[in-house]
């Protein structure tokens, strides 16, 4: 909580402390501190911040359009996906707002450095005492209660008038660090089974309890054949210093993949100082746990893993704005990409949400299938959490990307009881969503209504097994769970369709949902019994069509390869 005190002298400061010669206009604000946060006191004058800048990019519309255009099956350029300098073309700002924000800055002695490949982003380096000037803000250090976190934030600021329509967003501001990037996986404990090959014919019974990519390959009848294209790649993110390790890799297809060599490997790449170090104590468990589900599933497909350092060119963002930006700036970026990290949407301001959302539209927009998991937390966010009203998380809200829950069990999967799901509250239903959604809420009455935003985009999308998969980390063998083995799941099953499709002389899926919502529902396994508890409820229930926990269901390759025309 904020004290009177300290209102008084916020709205004090935004009576009197107007630079000279701009009119100043409130741009973003925050009602209140985010939950777990609390405020400490001013922020040291001297102190550098390092501020990023958004630019209204030109024509977001007219990219929008050209999206569903590219991705939705009824039309007929479905799968004419747009090259680098089409989607940039929708995206660079006017140079009316260039010039007008350079020349804003360029008053205070500031000169800001392009960031990204469009041009839509700037950054730039001013003391404290100078953002709070130039905004008209007060920066504060706040600190996260449970785990120490600090952060220099302010709760609003405000941009002169007259780049309303230039300047979409300033950042870090009002936007809070993800205070749970540590946490992106639940450790359980290992239940030792001999593996087995998938045969083709029933689910071992050790997949009910124990998940290896042969039970994978048996629910979902992934093939275990070898991919045919070597230009068809996976993409895969870790932050947070999570590192995969190859001899854990080598041990893992050892014992779980012995029809393929077990020196199957994976490309690296790295940016903001990221680097994969191979010593066994350094080994990740969410890194390992990507790759090992990737490599060992999706055979033959090539995996590159994208490790993003510390050093953050987006304002504390983690390196997710970063990894973005990297990959537009490709000419070939990978035809799926997969992450397991992500935070609560309560933390990140709307403005920042958008354009973050929108970055990951330009990639759809390229051809690029863009996984996120759903989040570890069932309504209370993503991880479980102290709440009274449901908490989305962040991206799966955003309607450009597919979200990913967690089942478990078979014949019949039922839904994990912490796959994060329910509506954003920044994000309207996409057009794509909104018979599904109308659906489900007509099926789950006044359950909790007033703890979620009805009129919101739902999540997750899909939803595979995550529960107790079985991986290697620092030479030994254990099992995890979470929503974090989902996504590389089904990204591996958007690789081996996309192998086929481009073996059969057509494009790769690219943004899945309208594909997902439409040909695709037919395809998938509904998943009818579970629910996500959290804030003192029983969470979402699982029903029959698309529901916020397990989404329209888990895959099934077979019919996958029919609904995509194979």
């Amino acid at each position: 909580m904020i004290t009177v005190s300290f209102l008084f002298i916020s709205l004090l400061t935004i009576a009197l402390g107007k630079p000279a010669g701009r009119s100043l206009q409130l741009h973003e604000a925050r009602e209140d501190v985010p939950q777990g946060f609390s405020l400490r006191g001013a922020a040291p004058a001297g102190t550098t911040l390092k501020l990023r800048l958004a630019l209204v990019q030109s024509d977001f519309a007219g990219l929008e359009e050209r999206l569903y255009d590219v991705s939705t099956p009824s039309s007929p350029n479905y799968g004419n996906h747009l090259s680098k300098e089409e989607v940039e073309q929708y995206v660079t700002p006017k140079p009316e707002s260039v010039n007008a924000v350079h020349s804003w800055l360029a008053e205070s002695g500031i000169s800001a450095q392009t960031i990204s490949p469009a041009g839509d982003w700037l950054a730039f380096e001013v003391p404290v005492s100078k953002a709070n000037e130039l905004f008209d803000a007060d920066f504060s250090i706040f600190t996260h209660d449970d785990t120490g976190l600090e952060a220099i934030r302010t709760l609003s600021y405000s941009i002169p008038s007259e780049l309303q329509g230039h300047l979409d967003l300033v950042h870090p501001t009002i936007t809070f660090p993800n205070p749970n990037s540590h946490l992106p996986v639940v450790s359980s404990p290992v239940k030792i089974h001999a593996p087995q090959n998938n045969s083709g014919l029933a689910v071992p019974a050790s997949c009910a309890t124990t998940i290896t990519p042969a039970c994978l390959q048996a629910i979902y009848g992934i093939p275990s054949t070898r991919a045919a294209q070597s230009s068809n790649k996976i993409g895969v993110t870790g932050y947070i210093e999570q590192f995969a390790n190859k001899a854990d890799l080598r041990s893992f297809l050892t014992r779980f993949r012995t029809d393929i060599p077990a020196s199957t490997s994976f490309a690296l790449q790295t940016l903001d100082g990221g680097s994969n170090p191979q010593d066994l104590n350094q080994a990740g468990v969410e890194a390992n746990l990507d790759i090992q589900y990737t490599v060992g599933v999706a055979t033959g497909v090539p995996i590159t893993f994208i490790s993003v350092g510390e050093d953050f060119q987006d304002g504390n963002l983690e390196g997710f704005l970063d990894t973005i930006n990297f990959l537009l700036g490709e000419n070939s970026p990978p035809q799926v990409l997969t992450t397991s990290y992500g935070q609560n949407e309560n933390t990140i301001s709307a403005r920042l949400a958008n354009n973050l959302c929108n970055a990951h539209a330009q990639l759809g927009a390229r051809g690029t299938s863009i996984l996120f998991a759903s989040g570890d937390g069932g309504v209370s966010g993503s991880q479980s959490s102290r709440c009274n009203n449901f908490v989305p998380t962040f991206p799966s809200g955003c309607p450009f990307l597919t979200s990913v829950g967690a089942t478990q069990g078979v014949n019949p999967e039922t839904a994990a009881d912490f796959s994060s799901g329910g509506f954003s509250n920044i994000f309207g239903a996409p057009s794509y969503q909104q018979t599904a959604i109308r659906s489900y809420l007509s099926a789950l009455g006044s359950t909790d209504r007033g703890k979620f935003n009805v009129s919101g985009r739902g999540f997750p999308d899909v939803s595979t097994q995550g529960v107790n998969f079985q991986i290697f980390v620092g030479g030994e063998q254990e099992g995890v769970d979470g929503t974090s083995c989902a996504s590389p799941t089904f990204a591996s099953v958007v690789g081996l369709l996309n192998d086929r499709l481009i073996t059969a002389g057509k494009a790769p899926l690219g943004f899945l949902n309208p594909f997902l919502y439409s040909r695709g529902a037919s395809a998938l396994n509904d998943v009818t019994s579970g629910s996500n508890p959290g804030c003192g409820t029983n969470g979402f229930p699982a029903k029959a069509g698309w529901d916020p926990v397990t989404g329209l269901g888990t895959p099934n390759f077979a019919k996958l390869l029919t609904a995509v025309g194979l």
